[in-house]
């Protein structure tokens, strides 16, 4: 139960935040491209690897952080099933290459960013 609790809380939070990158990058950057799911997916990516890195490393069996940040914040914060609504919107408003842009930075630097969030706890510890 308590598990459940914690990933409801973490949701909540990473929802929150989501929302403000998307409020904050279509107003920086326009609505043409999805910048803001762009721009989750791979911080969200980044972050998951820097808080799996440190869990496993300083917290091996805190099952309460893990659900709270990983499950619950990070799972709320990235976006892959809006990212698939972006892909299809884009093609339906016949954006072939703008969609194939859009999937290959979105998985390429988001793979990339939860590489370099392990590679910087390990840097750190």
């Amino acid at each position: 139960m308590w598990g459940v609790l914690w990933v409801a809380l973490g949701g909540a939070i990473g929802s929150a935040a989501r929302h403000g990158v998307n409020i904050g990058s279509a107003r920086l950057l326009g609505t043409g491209f999805p910048s803001g799911t762009l721009t989750v997916n791979v911080l969200g990516s980044f972050f998951m690897g820097f808080v799996m890195a440190l869990l496993l490393r300083k917290f091996e069996n805190n099952d309460a952080a893990r659900l709270f940040l990983t499950t619950g914040i990070l799972g709320g914060f990235t976006t892959f099933s809006a990212f698939s609504l972006d892909v299809f919107n884009l093609m339906q408003r016949g954006e072939s290459g703008t969609a194939i842009i859009y999937v290959l930075s979105s998985v390429l630097l988001s793979v990339g960013a939860l590489f370099a969030g392990f590679a910087a706890i390990r840097m750190l510890t």
